[in-house]
């Protein structure tokens, strides 16, 4: 590692993720879109799926960027000085077909070959020298201008966002790969562009005195656990990322935020509340609440050179609760839109502090991220339950004779030490919208992941049905 060249220290946010694989806690993200070529394209998908991320390399600085002494305190980042797309680029022939098509009379299937490599893929760390992202694409029997792109990065570098400008910036060299003449490379030379700063580099990261002196008291004095929490089993190191695509149709998911307009909430604020009906529904009566996590992208009030198109690690979090007398109800037609209203204004309340009062804010006081984050909470009771995180809707302009993206999906493998469930959302430029449920063996039993799922598709179907 000392030959490569050195670029920035790890920030402590990036620290976190860094901290987290190195210990096997939590090991990467994924941002999955399905691209259809038009009949203008005439080579292999390799051929195109390789020009595209020449581009990409030159564009995104992050790409070529691999932590290193990540098993200390002071972590930097370091360049590759090139990168092999044979050892980050691999192809698999689809078996089950492919997934999501708009129906008048169903919802989508899931897409049960992308389900696969994704739950395959959420449990493979990445190893130094190497580059810590892959590109694993599935294609189609019998469409060779259709194929699925499945971007698996390290944490460290990307949050959701960054995989959605990802597949936007591939989308754009895909066009440009086109031309027949250009000679397609495996070996990529990386930039020479530096490393987009941190966000503590670009963000004071305020705390105000009452939120950090709660959590002092919290932390070190005394924190009591609702004995009608559920958050899952206890925190252990071992057991596998289990993964659940749950596609939505254009027409169900139109419906829904036109609903969700006339009860003046969101999309987002209305999966945590279902999925917090789903949860008390299918949970023992003892369980009385439920709590919830959320991401927010920070980089609406970050600098102008941190946009949507560009990659890292620009996102805050929120904390929301729920108890069980308040979301479900002895007819379950009655949806709580009291609750929903409450989550949008939670949301609300977080975006306008911009980035204070969050918890990545904390992390300046942690001296040893495996330890005190990671290893000493072993065997401990954790004190969320489940996590929505919407990267919301990738907006492309169609146009004839160009490549257009469908179906997306994204996901994140199991956390050791965060929520027992995760539930990540995005909308495709097909208009359908997909969760990805991800859970760990061992903490959450299938059985409540198949029954929540259920009630959802449920809960969601009769809202529609009943406007």
């Amino acid at each position: 590692m000392e030959q490569f060249e050195k670029l920035r220290p790890v920030g402590r946010l990036e620290q976190y993720s860094t901290a987290r694989h190195q210990v096997g806690f939590y090991l990467n993200v994924a941002v999955t879109a399905t691209y259809v070529l038009s009949d203008r394209f005439k080579l292999s998908v390799k051929d195109y799926v390789y020009r595209a991320c020449e581009t990409l390399i030159a564009e995104h600085p992050a790409l070529s960027a691999i932590p290193a002494a990540d098993d200390t305190q002071q972590p930097y980042f370091v360049r590759l000085p090139q990168i092999n797309l044979d050892q980050v680029v691999s192809f698999e022939l689809r078996k089950d077909g492919f997934f999501p098509t708009e129906s008048t009379d169903k919802e989508p299937t899931p897409d049960l070959d992308l389900q696969t490599l994704l739950e395959r893929q959420h449990n493979i760390p990445f190893t130094a020298p190497n580059p810590y992202w892959r590109l694993c694409v599935l294609t189609e029997p019998n469409n060779e201008r259709q194929f699925t792109a499945a971007f698996v990065f390290h944490h460290a570098l990307g949050d959701g966002t960054s995989g959605k400008a990802f597949h936007q910036t591939f989308l754009r060299a895909l066009d440009l790969a086109e031309n027949e003449g250009r000679e397609t490379k495996s070996i990529i030379q990386s930039p020479s562009t530096p490393l987009l700063p941190n966000i503590e580099q670009i963000h004071p990261m305020p705390l105000s005195f009452l939120f950090l002196a709660k959590k002092i008291f919290q932390a070190k004095i005394y924190s009591p656990r609702d004995p009608g929490l559920w958050s899952g089993g206890k925190i252990q190191k071992e057991g596998k990322t289990h993964v659940r695509l749950v596609p939505f149709s254009k027409s169900l998911v139109t419906s829904l935020r036109n609903i969700c307009r006339q009860e003046q909430t969101s999309i987002t604020a209305l999966l945590q509340t279902s999925f917090a009906r789903a949860l008390f529904t299918n949970l023992p009566t003892r369980y009385t609440s439920l709590n919830c996590t959320g991401a927010i992208s920070c980089r609406r009030w970050l600098p102008d050179i941190i946009t949507d198109e560009v990659m890292g690690v620009y996102v805050g979090d929120l904390e929301e609760s729920y108890i069980r007398s308040a979301t479900t109800f002895n007819d379950t037609h009655i949806f709580p839109w009291t609750e929903a209203r409450r989550s949008k204004q939670t949301i609300e309340a977080a975006v306008k502090r911009q980035g204070r009062d969050a918890g990545p804010n904390l992390l300046k006081y942690v001296s040893d991220f495996q330890q005190e984050l990671c290893l000493s909470k072993v065997g401990s009771e954790r004190d969320k339950s489940f996590e929505v995180s919407n990267v919301g809707v990738l907006s492309c302009e169609v146009l004839p004779g160009k490549p257009r993206i469908e179906g997306m999906v994204f996901s994140q493998c199991a956390s050791v030490i965060g929520n027992a469930i995760g539930v990540s959302v995005v909308t495709g430029g097909d208009g359908c919208m997909v969760l990805a449920v991800t859970w760990q063996d061992g903490v959450v039993e299938e059985s409540l992941i198949e029954g929540a799922v259920g009630f959802l598709r449920g809960d969601f179907r009769g809202l529609v049905e009943l406007k």
